[in-house]
């Protein structure tokens, strides 16, 4: 009998347990009024004197093993309860990740700026608050200057000589101030003008400029430059440069790509012409280079700047130029797909 009581030991130890139902048949199996122990408890009198002691301490011993048997299953049984109310059921798949947007200013700037670093163009970044020498003085543009008028400007009340910048221009100052030709390198940002906010202009908007400085650089090489760009950002090879005043640029040029008729919507956009204007361009004036600490004698080069907004806004076929800075969460889904 003794053989038995330890076989049912055994048998308790190895029990599991996967519902309350299952736990609580068990606890009335070994502990109940009528379960093993209780049965093994009855036979205990007619157990020889000898072998009392033994049976005693081996009934104990089933006892206490069922009894901790009981308090470990609900215990377990308790925690995966617990677990599965928190996180619900853990062996259901997951919820898929919602997808991000990304911005069509973000989208739009970094294709730009892959289509130039192709051909050895870095980028260069600056402050949004400037100083007067590299947002106007530097480039040509001395206090009094007319072509300031070009440009309605934030100043900062306290200080007439700290503004917003007006123009990327500014960080092109700052890098040839601290790096030598050969320069070649673009300024995408975000720039700041006092105009009444519409459909089709804000008080900030974002550009990206253009420098590249090093001998002999003609404005061949600037054609050629804006030539590879039209054609890998539009598809559109043809294009046509419109002489046009800048005052850190000379000669200075308005760039126009010829974006055809084909479409109701390509009437629209170029008024009947066919023409879009994209940029503007021209030869870095000596007085700039000069001003930069760059020999003007020894090197020359080219500039060229365009509006990321409105590049943006004629991609995707935008009507307002508001929705670029709304962050409507219904406007920006429209671009989960892009890059």
């Amino acid at each position: 009998m003794i053989d038995k009581i330890k076989d049912l030991i055994t048998e308790v130890e190895a029990f599991k347990a996967q519902s309350k139902d299952e736990i609580e048949a068990f606890r009335i199996k070994y502990l109940g009024k009528k379960g093993v122990l209780n049965t093994y408890f009855a036979e205990f009198k007619n157990v020889p004197n000898d072998q009392k002691k033994e049976f005693g301490q081996v009934i104990n011993q089933l006892k206490n093993t069922a009894e901790d048997k009981v308090t470990e299953l609900k215990e377990e049984l308790e925690s995966k309860e617990e677990v599965i109310g928190i996180f619900g059921d853990l062996s259901r798949p997951g919820e898929p990740i919602a997808i991000g947007a990304r911005h069509p200013i973000s989208i739009v700037k970094n294709q730009i700026i892959e289509i130039f670093s192709r051909v050895g163009f870095n980028v260069s970044e600056g402050p949004e608050i400037e100083d007067d020498w590299h947002n106007f003085t530097a480039l040509n543009l001395p206090e009094y200057h007319p072509a300031r008028d070009m440009q309605d400007t934030f100043f900062i009340q306290t200080n007439p000589d700290i503004l917003l910048r007006t123009h990327t221009s500014s960080v092109q100052v700052r890098y040839m101030e601290t790096n030598k030709p050969p320069i070649r390198t673009i300024s995408p940002g975000r720039v700041f003008r006092n105009e009444a906010i519409s459909s089709r202009s804000h008080c900030f908007f974002h550009q990206v400029e253009g420098l590249y400085i090093d001998k002999d650089v003609s404005f061949a090489d600037l054609k050629q430059t804006l030539q590879y760009f039209t054609t890998e950002m539009f598809g559109k090879s043809k294009i046509r440069l419109r002489p046009s005043y800048f005052p850190f640029t000379e000669p200075s040029a308005e760039v126009d790509v010829y974006w055809g008729l084909e479409t109701e919507i390509d009437h629209r956009i170029t008024k009947g012409t066919g023409w879009l204007e994209i940029m503007g361009c021209g030869m870095v004036d000596p007085n700039v280079l000069e001003n930069c600490g760059i020999d003007s004698k020894v090197y020359s080069g080219f500039a060229f700047g365009m509006g990321i907004d409105r590049i943006t806004m004629l991609l995707h076929q935008i009507g307002d130029i508001r929705l670029l800075s709304e962050n409507d969460v219904r406007f920006l889904e429209q671009f989960k797909s892009s890059l």
